[in-house]
């Protein structure tokens, strides 16, 4: 869904018989740049032919012989690693030893690349000094600047913005077919151009907390009950969604306003964000932090 200035520079270099050997995807999380990646592996792998084409079913099941997904892994504890490690990069190896098993290319997605400890990345780029012929690396980057000034220099990179409001709601709609339009709507506000992140609060009843925002905006909400209900050890994940709500919300109110309401409302916003930063990452008190962002809240209208 949307980027396609992205895909028609990727398609026009293959039209040329000019694809570069590894291509950077860079933007912030959740906009798509992976699924642009899977979708352009797919391209690739089916000779540019798409649907009908018998390796699709292989891609589909993840049994594609000359397709890698390269991810962080998990450890020898069954749990997922912070990194991607040296010895995933290794195992690469014996993709690029043998001749594609279709004959045609052979292509690495690696999701995201951010995530290479150092010695991962160094052992990854000689892959990049010196490719394999007909191997295309399809790098994720949410932040291209913690990558190695090296690897960076070795790819074309593919810039992507945040998705406009109808190819979010759209996204949404797509994925969370059992949604109503009003969940949809309170996830899209969520969002900021980032499916990715608002599916994250799919089935949390964001709809709800929306509701009980705006009841707060106009003076009748009740902020102590909304905190303790956000309290609770089983209320965490709704209470992280409501953490990134406050702020949308308030600036969604900003939008909406001039004057002395509009500046008060950027205060409040200030004020939201700083918290909402800070909250779950220092493990602030759920009903203590819920409570304070009520209040911005309730605040909108009520000028100091």
């Amino acid at each position: 869904m949307g980027h396609q200035v992205q895909q028609e520079a990727f398609r026009a270099a293959w039209d040329q018989g000019k694809v570069h050997h590894a291509w950077l995807l860079t933007g912030p999380p959740g906009i798509g740049k992976a699924s642009v990646a899977q979708a352009l592996a797919r391209f690739v792998l089916t000779d540019g032919k798409g649907a009908p084409h018998p390796a699709l079913a292989l891609i589909e099941a993840g049994s594609h012989p000359d397709l890698r997904i390269l991810q962080r892994g998990l450890n020898d504890r069954g749990a997922l690693r912070a990194e991607i490690v040296v010895d995933q990069i290794r195992d690469l190896q014996s993709l690029f030893q043998s001749k594609p098993s279709y004959g045609g290319w052979r292509v690495v997605v690696v999701d995201a690349a951010d995530e290479m400890n150092r010695s991962a990345a160094n052992a990854f780029l000689k892959n990049l000094e010196e490719p394999p012929e007909k191997t295309l690396f399809l790098l994720v980057s949410h932040s291209p600047i913690r990558l190695l000034p090296t690897i960076r220099s070795r790819c074309r990179t593919l810039r992507f913005q945040p998705l406009g409001e109808a190819d979010v709601r759209a996204v949404l709609t797509r994925a969370l077919e059992d949604s109503s339009p009003p969940e949809i709507e309170a996830l899209a506000a969520l969002a900021e151009g980032s499916p990715g992140r608002a599916l994250r609060f799919a089935g949390l009843d964001v709809e709800k907390l929306t509701r009980a925002l705006a009841d707060l905006a106009n003076g009748q909400g009740d902020a102590m009950a909304l905190a303790k209900s956000l309290g609770g050890k089983t209320a965490q994940a709704r209470y992280e969604a409501f953490v990134e709500l406050v702020p949308a919300f308030i600036a969604g109110a900003a939008r909406e306003r001039t004057g002395a309401s509009l500046a008060r409302a950027l205060q409040l916003w200030e004020k939201a964000h700083a918290l909402a930063a800070e909250a779950v990452p220092l493990a602030y008190d759920p009903q203590v932090v819920a409570f304070e962002l009520a209040g911005y809240v309730g605040e909108l209208d009520n000028p100091r």
